[in-house]
């Protein structure tokens, strides 16, 4: 069964053209990836990729979540925003501590680190080139490795916030949580 939310139709393993199938009928009925699915192999590509980013790097999962979660505020997308915040409760993070990312850098809870990345993440968001004191600073924390992995996660996470955006996926069903995008962002 197809459901329409947002822009196009939601599909299902049984709708998907036949590059999305194999790989919708392992994921969660996510409604990003229902929409995604219209695109065929873009799916599989898509997958792959974010799962490299959330599992099989060296960036701190807290760190990396920071910024998955600040690039979604800075995008005012809620379905993003929603599903990291869930992530970050599910690896440790406190209710404080995701609230703070909606405030900004300078919020009391971060550590230096936190904010540090707070910070480039702000500035790559905005300006799409990290200025030199944003970079040097945490640059000084991370590893080079590090670095790139955390411009590439904030990359990809622009990318998919528009993605939500543009086809106006609305947050799944059960559990959805109501995420308010208009503080500091």
């Amino acid at each position: 069964m197809a459901m329409k939310a947002g822009r196009v139709r939601l599909l299902n393993a049984e709708s998907a053209p036949p590059e999305a199938r194999e790989i919708m009928a392992k994921l969660p009925p996510l409604n990003i990836f229902r929409t995604m699915a219209h695109g065929g192999a873009l799916l599989p590509a898509f997958v792959q990729f974010g799962n490299f980013l959330l599992m099989k790097t060296k960036l701190d999962p807290v760190l990396r979540e920071i910024a998955i979660i600040r690039v979604g505020v800075l995008s005012r997308a809620p379905y993003e925003v929603a599903q990291h915040e869930k992530i970050g409760r599910d690896i440790g993070m406190s209710d404080v501590l995701l609230a703070a990312i909606h405030e900004g850098p300078d919020a009391r809870v971060f550590d230096d680190v936190q904010r540090l990345v707070m910070r480039f993440t702000d500035d790559v968001v905005k300006n799409v080139r990290a200025g030199d004191d944003t970079y040097q600073p945490l640059a000084s924390c991370l590893s080079l490795k590090e670095m790139q992995e955390l411009t590439v996660t904030i990359g990809f996470y622009m990318l998919v916030s528009r993605f939500l955006e543009t086809f106006d996926v609305s947050l799944d069903g059960e559990g959805a949580v109501k995420v308010n995008l208009s503080r500091n962002a």
